[in-house]
């Protein structure tokens, strides 16, 4: 039964339909539980959120100032340590937003659904990175851990990488800028509420 139910969100989350509606709505989705957060806000979560939320987003900055968008196989920076580091950094930026409403079954119900999300997309995004990169890819993912964190291909000369051409390509001042605006809000929405 449970593996039953497992193959269903799966085949969900793998739907072509589905995926393609979700990304046309993403944006109306995001704002309109980026409002829901809003009106659920507890000032004691604000300040440990914020923190393992920025966390999440320089990872997230990081990741794409690195990567080499269908040039090159990126194996430096995040993505010597971890495979998918920007899933990881995308992950705690969303958690910590949620830990501001003080929401266990927020916290529990997002992780499940972002496991499902994330395992899902980077079976698909492999299989096509393989197909691209053929036996670099293979060693690649002998070498780093789809999501923990390794030392095998480690070297400190290559940990601190930013590409100016990464970081154009990926919008990386424009993400940078709609989180910081986003933190603004969650602020004043926090501390001009009473208590």
């Amino acid at each position: 039964m449970p593996e039953n139910f497992i193959n269903c969100i799966n085949n969900f989350a793998n739907n072509k339909k589905v995926r393609k509606t979700l990304l046309k709505l993403r944006a109306p989705i995001g704002l309109l539980l980026f409002v829901l957060v809003l009106t659920q806000l507890h000032r004691a979560w604000f300040w440990p959120g914020l923190a393992v939320s920025i966390l999440g987003e320089a990872l997230q900055v990081w990741c794409m100032s690195t990567i080499k968008t269908h040039k090159k196989l990126t194996v430096t920076g995040p993505y010597m340590v971890v495979r998918n580091p920007m899933y990881i950094g995308r992950f705690f930026l969303i958690f910590g937003i949620l830990m501001m409403t003080g929401s266990l079954l927020s916290l529990a119900v997002f992780t499940i659904a972002y496991y499902f999300y994330m395992v899902n997309r980077v079976r698909r995004e492999e299989k096509l990175l393989a197909e691209m990169f053929g036996e670099d890819y293979a060693e690649y993912c002998r070498d780093v851990h789809p999501y923990l964190p390794g030392f095998k291909r480690f070297d400190a000369a290559q940990i601190v990488s930013f590409n100016k051409e990464s970081m154009a390509q990926n919008h990386v001042v424009v993400n940078f800028l709609v989180t910081v605006i986003c933190y603004l809000v969650l602020f004043i929405f926090t501390y001009i509420q009473p208590v």
